[in-house]
């Protein structure tokens, strides 16, 4: 009889663990050898595969920080190698961060072409773990170690979606203005960067409508605020750089 724990149970205690700076070494053990029909089974709904996802990025991602925290304030292929590494044992698999939120997360989607290109060629386990579609509130949800970046919390199966909900409602409160004497509202880069994801310029003012960033009525311009540069290697970011 296995004595591994519930995949989803792992991937909540695993974060917790490491945000209160506990031995997590054992339970990263577990994860990397977890058996592939328990993990199949386990993920076999949309709100299991969201939590787990995003359970497994934001421990790993605070457990790389700890470890290569130098590679972020290095050079631009510096970022790169800390997201593109693959350091992440999951059930057998090695996967890097970028696997894990643009593969499995965004359902295969590369992390430039503003939301609309696709990963070529995902692995076997990326077409079986993968979201069936991309949830754009995951970008409110991933610590990535910047300024800006949202507040890191455990999710779970039951209660995904309205925490989701609270999390894009508080970072949008805290990052989006709406000037309605200059029909501007100001957003975090976010939505520029993965615009594709949200449905274009007409699925932005709806997602802001939706979390009551703008009024209901309201169809003001996008402007997009510099200071949410996120510290992760994006090739539309860094041509950004070369703009006047």
């Amino acid at each position: 009889m296995s004595t591994q724990l519930d995949p989803l149970s792992l991937s909540a205690d695993l974060l917790y663990t490491v945000k209160t700076e506990g031995e997590a070494d054992w339970l990263r053990e577990q994860l990397a050898t977890l058996e592939r029909p328990r993990l199949r089974r386990a993920l076999s709904s949309r709100q299991a595969k969201l939590s787990f996802w995003l359970n497994c990025y934001n421990a790993y991602g605070q457990v790389l920080l700890e470890e290569e925290s130098t590679l972020l304030s290095g050079s631009v292929l510096d970022r790169w190698k800390f997201f593109a590494r693959d350091r992440i044992p999951v059930s057998g698999i090695w996967l890097s961060l970028n696997d894990v939120e643009h593969g499995l997360l965004r359902r295969s989607k590369l992390p430039w072409g503003f939301g609309y290109l696709p990963r070529p060629f995902p692995s076997s386990f990326e077409r079986q773990f993968r979201l069936e579609e991309c949830d754009p509130r995951v970008h409110f949800a991933l610590g990535r170690g910047g300024e800006n970046c949202p507040p890191i919390t455990v999710y779970s199966p039951a209660n995904v979606d309205e925490e989701l909900d609270i999390a894009v409602e508080w970072y949008l409160e805290e990052n989006a203005e709406y000037d309605p004497d200059e029909g501007v509202a100001t957003i975090p880069r976010v939505f520029r960067r993965y615009r594709g994801d949200f449905g274009g310029k007409r699925g932005i003012l709806e997602f802001l409508r939706e979390y009551n960033a703008i009024p209901d009525e309201a169809t003001p311009s996008l402007t997009y605020a510099r200071s949410d540069r996120a510290p992760d290697f994006d090739l539309d970011l860094e041509l950004d750089d070369l703009r006047p």
